[in-house]
């Protein structure tokens, strides 16, 4: 496994912090996950659905190879029990407030004094520095404050969220990007460091071409639904007996489209010849494709533009994606066993596999998403404690 060996705190809850140290932990990463005595990660309430464990379905989505932990930190033996881990970690991820864990001795400056080489990635939704960074941030608000929601829906509708949270995985991969930089960084230096992620920061960085639209034209960019502000035809249409999905992505594609449909004329059009022309005359060029469509069924359609080597697609709802052959064939849908409370019976759960392919380190689905607080007692055994010691714990709260 890439990251065998390596050992990550995870001082994180919800979904940005936890979808990183999961993308670590499935790259062969030991996962330390802490977690609040008899509450634990906030995504473990965020139901229905539950597993049969009553744990929301939420949860699963993020946690899976990790170990789970209880820890009051606002005790001094709890700290103590951080610190310990702290020393023996590569890597913490946290998400608390800017200045929270500072104020409980827990920060970069107190954890680096203990461990010089560790690489510590706080979370917070708008940073350590600014006139916000002291605010909270959620997805939902940083979709909205970031621009996202201003792009996002149909033109003569007010802007809407992304059905999934985007923004805060997109910064969960950005934390795992500059968390490996930062392993590599230390292996060059000997130097471990402190890595500042915002969400905002991240869901700027995502708008990608629409921000460079903006910057190049000062034009402020529109909704579009589910047509594109730079390339014609590449949104969806109707069909005679479904709606589908078409993306063409350069003049070529669009040739041999109206090639396959019997409609050269169409591609030799000076108003649809080239997709610059195409964007200027949207209206008019989707308007002869859609009349097209819809004297075919989708079945036709998407034969043609196979044909024609353009690309498209049914419309599938998430059932239908996952049980696509596709799906199947990439192993996306992974089984694990969750040992239950006070029995021998195991719980199934289902995760979103791993989209990480590699010809010689492997992804590895090693830990379900664990039980709150399953892995305390054998953790704190490792950092020395016994079983006296974690007894009186447990009794005063601690755990």
């Amino acid at each position: 496994m890439a990251l065998e060996g390596i050992k990550v705190l995870d001082l994180s809850r919800v979904l940005a912090g936890p979808f990183s140290t999961q993308i670590l932990g499935d790259l062969g990463a030991d996962i330390i996950k802490v977690e609040r005595p008899g509450v634990g990660d906030d995504t473990r309430h965020w139901g229905p659905p539950f597993t049969s464990s009553q744990t929301a379905a939420y949860y699963t989505c993020a946690n899976r190879n990790k170990r789970s932990i209880t820890l009051d930190l606002k005790q001094e033996k709890a700290k103590a029990v951080i610190k310990g881990l702290a020393a023996r970690s590569d890597i913490v991820v946290e998400n608390y407030r800017v200045g929270e864990l500072d104020k409980l001795g827990l920060g970069y400056k107190d954890l680096s004094a203990i461990n010089p080489g560790i690489i510590y990635c706080s979370i917070t939704g708008f940073g350590q520095n600014g006139p916000r960074a002291s605010q909270p941030g959620y997805d939902f608000l940083i979709q909205a404050m970031g621009g996202l929601m201003s792009i996002t829906g149909n033109p003569e509708s007010e802007g809407v969220k992304v059905g999934v949270a985007v923004t805060d995985l997109f910064t969960g991969m950005w934390a795992a990007v500059a968390i490996l930089a930062a392993l590599q960084f230390r292996r060059e230096t000997g130097k471990g460091q402190h890595i500042d992620l915002a969400l905002f920061d991240c869901q700027l960085s995502m708008l990608a071409n629409v921000a460079s639209n903006w910057f190049v034209s000062a034009r402020r960019p529109l909704r579009f639904g589910n047509s594109h502000p730079n390339i014609v035809p590449y949104q969806t249409f109707s069909s005679a007996d479904a709606s589908f999905a078409l993306a063409v992505g350069n003049d070529r594609q669009f040739k041999a489209l109206c090639q396959e449909l019997g409609k050269v004329s169409i591609a030799e059009d000076e108003r649809f010849k080239t997709n610059s022309a195409r964007v200027a005359n949207r209206q008019e060029c989707v308007k002869v494709l859609q009349q097209i469509f819809a004297t075919l069924t989708t079945d036709e359609v998407l034969q043609i533009c196979e044909r024609a080597g353009v690309p498209a697609g049914r419309i599938n709802n998430v059932d239908e994606a996952f049980t696509d052959l596709q799906a199947e064939a990439r192993e996306m849908v992974v089984k694990q066993l969750v040992p239950m409370d006070h029995c021998v019976e195991s719980e199934e759960v289902l995760t979103v596999g791993s989209p990480l392919k590699f010809s010689e380190s492997v992804v590895t689905y090693r830990q379900a998403p664990p039980r709150l607080g399953q892995h305390t007692r054998e953790v704190l055994t490792e950092l020395g404690y016994n079983n006296e010691e974690i007894d009186l714990m447990y009794r005063n709260g601690i755990l």
